[in-house]
């Protein structure tokens, strides 16, 4: 599930300080295939370069038009699911980017604090469709 696919609203911290996502057009479940990810203000296309089954999705930002603050470029991103033994599943979502602020040192902490809360909010929507099938 990419930010763009999610129904509901991002919080308000989201919205403040990210793009406002509109929704997507494209494929994006075989390697090669390309989704353009609509925001307020802009896009951007992302392709598929991983997939295993069960275990791994990965894809490339190939073509960005759209700005983030500070000028950050998206490079990339992935989940690896990692089955438990309770029959639950593990997912990790890493988003890659270029930071776009100087000094660095001073803008990453906010850079990752922000990023996290990106996470939170794309799993927790993942998490309540998976609840629901």
């Amino acid at each position: 599930m990419f930010y763009e696919q999610i129904d509901e609203r991002p919080p308000w911290y989201l919205r403040w300080l990210l793009p406002i996502p509109l929704g997507t057009e494209g494929e994006k479940t075989a390697v090669g295939d390309e989704a353009r990810c609509l925001y307020e203000g802009g896009y951007l296309i992302k392709r598929v370069t991983r997939v295993e089954p069960e275990e791994l999705y990965e894809f490339e930002v190939c073509e960005q038009d759209l700005h983030f603050g500070g000028g950050m470029v998206l490079s990339g991103g992935s989940y690896v699911l990692t089955a438990r033994g309770d029959g639950a599943t593990e997912v990790e979502l890493t988003t890659r980017y270029r930071h776009g602020r100087r000094p660095g040192w001073l803008f990453a902490p906010i850079e990752g604090a922000v990023c996290h809360a990106f996470h939170r909010h794309i799993l927790r929507a993942m998490r309540r469709v998976a609840e629901k099938h």
